[in-house]
């Protein structure tokens, strides 16, 4: 029964990720071109409305799906965070995709985002191998 619901979720979050043309890579050319405030706005109100449910959350103690306590804490920086975020920046802005537009830019039709979904376990499979190696 869990799978499903997490299936009708996930079903739902890609038809509004399509709606909202935030898999669209001509939008997401423009958002890096700085030529309109589409996805700024999109990123800033899921932003917004993530701080709100974070706080809904906390404040009513609320468990995960498994009914285990959900643990909050932050992550020390490293210089990994700056050379992860410039390697992932330049995917984005190539393929027009992060990890949940490709799976909606796929069930829309977009077949060359099947090459990038193979980049993206490419690039997963590399950092779980090296990832003792990488600066923490």
């Amino acid at each position: 029964m869990k799978n499903i619901t997490f299936i009708i979720f996930g079903t739902l979050f890609g038809i509004v990720l399509t709606k909202s043309e935030v898999v669209s890579w001509f939008r997401i050319q423009n958002m890096f071109q700085f030529k309109e405030p589409h996805m700024y706005l999109i990123i800033g109100s899921a932003v917004v409305v993530g701080i709100i449910a974070m706080r809904i959350v906390k404040r009513a103690k609320l468990k995960s799906v498994d009914g285990e306590e959900l643990k909050y804490g932050g992550k020390t920086f490293h210089k990994g965070f700056i050379i992860g975020g410039i390697i992932f920046g330049i995917g984005w802005a190539i393929t027009g995709a992060c990890p949940g537009p490709i799976f909606a830019q796929i069930g829309a039709g977009e077949l060359p985002a099947i090459i990038t979904l193979f980049g993206a376990l490419i690039g997963a499979y590399l950092h779980s191998a090296f990832r003792e190696k990488l600066p923490h």
